[in-house]
């Protein structure tokens, strides 16, 4: 079963992409949801997720920080002496959400699979969930 992270700061948007996930997706899992930057950072490295869902603005890192964190972070990980079977995990897939268009071209040279813009549309977000499932 696929696993899925979301960082959101705002806790009813969060709820929000939940349900929504669970609707266009039911098989995927979500093994967190945190509130900023640094512990998606955190809980990404620990958990291993499939697919990361990130606000753009959130406290601590942005979203975008996060993932060049995550991204920098993983591969250190994934090249030590001791990996764990989580360790050597392919790196997640990227999918940014926020309310500001102008983020669009950053998210992309992080390899962003998608780029969703607030207020989350349930036909949008099917979209993104084919582009899941195409990788």
């Amino acid at each position: 079963m696929p696993t899925v992270l979301i960082a959101e700061d705002e806790p009813l948007l969060a709820q929000t992409l939940r349900k929504a996930l669970a609707q266009a997706c039911p098989e995927l899992e979500v093994v967190a949801s945190v509130g900023d930057g640094d512990a998606a950072v955190q809980q990404t490295l620990l958990l291993r997720p499939d697919v990361l869902f990130l606000d753009i603005r959130m406290p601590g890192r942005s979203g975008i920080e996060a993932a060049a964190d995550i991204a920098d972070q993983w591969e250190a990980d994934g090249n030590s002496d001791n990996n764990s079977d989580s360790e050597g995990a392919p790196f997640p897939a990227l999918v940014f959400i926020t309310a500001y268009e102008q983020y669009a071209v950053q998210a992309f040279e992080a390899q962003a699979v998608d780029y969703l813009l607030k207020p989350l549309q349930p036909e949008r977000l099917r979209m993104t969930v084919e582009r899941l499932r195409a990788l």
